[in-house]
């Protein structure tokens, strides 16, 4: 009787028969020889089927098969270097689960709002199940990080009575008889969490109901969210910095097939080592002017700002001491210089812009106070929050990634919406 196995696993069985369930990515035939090119989700090989060799049934369901037909196939396998995957499969019976007429997604180029709205069966060819491969191993290389670095994972709500940032972009909904909003950050709850547990760290959706159509953005994105009790703004890069490190290398040590179906330049990858330079908002400012933009000082940067920047290394790029007025209101102004804050954004290589965006927070509760009354945001919805430096209050730090940003940069992609199974952009809820 043939074993049942799965096609990422055939290297263990070189020599016996199989039984795998799969897909018919691709069929051609030449003469007296078919060759199917088989997948099932975790890998793809050729079936071999030889009209001597099999018996008539078997050869004419092995003809009749389509596009994304569904079949149980039983052979031999046998190791072939030619291969990509560096085994065949000599098959000796087919059993037929669904033939597919008229499979809609052909080898031929499509346009991208087709590919969209045909996403479902979009995700099953080549390129877009290796970046969904890729998007769970740099979620697995995460949430690694933190456990084995002492971080507890806890779960922020959902659904907030107000803006985390004092912005107006969330979505509303009713709570009852209350207004409420979609997150748009777990960050607030994690400082709680922090002074409970002193290293933590979220990682769920989040919202933003920004009318922005850039490659860079989506209404709703995953986020992961790390915050450190007792912990300073230069230990905190530090954190950044070795997480970034090590999400990047278990992608190249554990997906190389993956990203060299999806084209990545993987030398470009390994080359990701802590440390990674640093630069100010005032050395910034110096060296945009000095590439011929305008920008005055005080004003934050746009994607063409960081690209211009990230172009001078091949590593991220830590900027840090933004002006007080241009972030947000939690964080801790440079005690040297107050109207520079203790924060950092990552900018990513290659042209993907920030993906990480951090602080140290504030813990004076006069300080915070202040913070709340210079931007009107409602001390009855965050009292809580207020709490926080009342009780305790501790020097703490943390900072946010924004996990599709960072699948495209790792995955070599030109626009976010690729980096998540169902995108969700300005006009687009559908599928």
């Amino acid at each position: 009787m043939a074993t049942k196995c799965v096609i990422r696993d055939v290297s263990k069985h070189v020599g016996e028969t199989v039984t795998i369930g799969s897909w018919i990515n691709n069929k051609r035939s030449s003469g007296k020889i078919q060759f199917l090119q088989l997948r099932d989700g975790t890998g793809y090989i050729q079936g071999v089927v030889v009209k001597s060799e099999v018996t008539d049934k078997v050869w004419e369901d092995a003809k009749s098969l389509t596009q994304e037909s569904s079949l149980y196939v039983t052979g031999v396998v046998r190791e072939e270097p030619r291969s990509p995957s560096g085994y065949e499969m000599t098959v000796t019976d087919v059993e037929i689960i669904h033939l597919t007429e008229n499979y809609p997604i052909t080898p031929k180029e499509h346009g991208v709002d087709f590919l969209m709205d045909h996403r479902h069966l979009w995700l099953r060819s080549s390129k877009q199940r290796a970046i969904l491969v890729i998007r769970a191993e740099i979620i697995r290389a995460v949430q690694e990080f933190f456990d084995q670095n002492g971080f507890t994972l806890v779960d922020p709500p959902i659904l907030t009575p107000t803006s985390a940032e004092g912005t107006t972009n969330l979505f509303h909904t009713k709570y009852f008889e209350e207004d409420a909003y979609l997150t748009q950050s777990g960050q607030l709850y994690m400082e709680a969490a922090a002074m409970a547990l002193g290293k933590v760290y979220s990682f769920g959706p989040t919202f933003r109901a920004e009318k922005s159509k850039t490659r860079r953005h989506l209404i709703e994105f995953w986020m992961i969210e790390p915050e450190m009790a007792f912990t300073d703004h230069e230990e905190s890069l530090r954190v950044q910095e070795q997480f970034i490190t090590h999400v990047v290398q278990s992608v190249v040590k554990n997906c190389r097939a993956e990203l060299e179906a999806v084209g990545r330049d993987v030398s470009k990858l390994e080359n990701i080592q802590a440390p990674f330079p640093r630069i100010t908002y005032d050395e910034a400012i110096e060296f945009l002017h000095g590439q011929g933009f305008d920008i005055p000082w005080g004003e934050d940067f746009g994607a063409p700002h960081e690209t211009a920047i990230a172009e001078n290394y091949d590593k991220p790029v830590f900027i840090t001491h933004y002006p007080v007025g241009i972030k947000a209101f939690y964080m801790k102004p440079d005690p040297n210089r107050p109207d520079v804050v203790l924060c950092a954004d990552m900018i990513a290589p290659e042209g993907y812009g920030e993906i990480i965006g951090g602080s140290q927070r504030i813990d004076d509760p006069e300080l915070l106070e202040e913070r709340f009354k210079e931007h009107e945001l409602s001390t009855d919805a965050y009292q809580w929050y207020l709490d926080l430096r009342k009780y305790g209050t501790v020097p703490h730090s943390g900072f946010g990634l924004g996990l599709e940003r960072t699948v495209a940069w790792i995955c070599g992609l030109d626009h976010v919406r690729e980096t998540i199974p169902f995108p969700r952009t300005l006009y687009r809820l559908y599928p």
